[in-house]
């Protein structure tokens, strides 16, 4: 008898092939606020999470509520984070995607209002806003295809950080880790 294929070894679900559930925070989204609040936060740390090459940026809001979501490239600790529907247009703010001028970068896009940013998430990730229509926003995605979402998503102006994570030689197979 032979050895089972791999695909099936991984299908049974061995601890050998399951992500690791230590180390991890809290789910990396956006807070819940209505569409026409505007909140200003402080991001009071930079955090790793086990399995994710981008650095979390832990805020603290002006009501005392806390966030964690994915930093921008250039995020330090002490800077300002502005959430809302008419916020300035600079590296680190959400704003809903109707509001954001065509040729802009952003990153964590929100599929659908509320869901905490689900699209464009990984290290180095950015969309570029491609056009408006009354259909929606069009997005060109990382992978070069484009979507159309509705215009009151969310989503953060700027380059994902953590892009360079996969520049680092293996050199051999022993240290061959990240």
């Amino acid at each position: 008898m032979g050895k089972r294929p791999l695909v099936r070894r991984r299908g049974r679900g061995g601890m050998q092939f399951r992500a690791a559930s230590t180390g991890k925070l809290l789910p990396a989204k956006y807070p819940r606020f209505g569409l026409s609040e505007q909140r200003k936060g402080q991001v009071i740390d930079l955090l790793h999470e086990t399995g994710r090459d981008a650095p979390l940026a832990k805020v603290r809001f002006d009501d005392g509520s806390v966030s964690y979501f994915p930093s921008i490239l250039g995020t330090k600790i002490g800077s300002t984070v502005h959430f809302g529907l008419n916020s300035e247009v600079s590296p680190g703010n959400v704003i809903s995607i109707q509001n954001i001028p065509d040729g802009t970068i952003v990153s964590n896009v929100e599929k659908y209002f509320g869901d905490g940013g689900s699209l464009v998430k990984s290290a180095g990730g950015y969309a570029t806003v491609f056009s408006h229509s009354s259909e929606g926003v069009s997005l060109k995605l990382p992978s070069g295809k484009f979507t159309t979402l509705h215009p009151q998503n969310r989503a953060m102006i700027g380059i994902l950080a953590g892009g360079g994570a996969g520049d680092r030689p293996f050199m051999r197979a022993g240290p061959a880790w990240r």
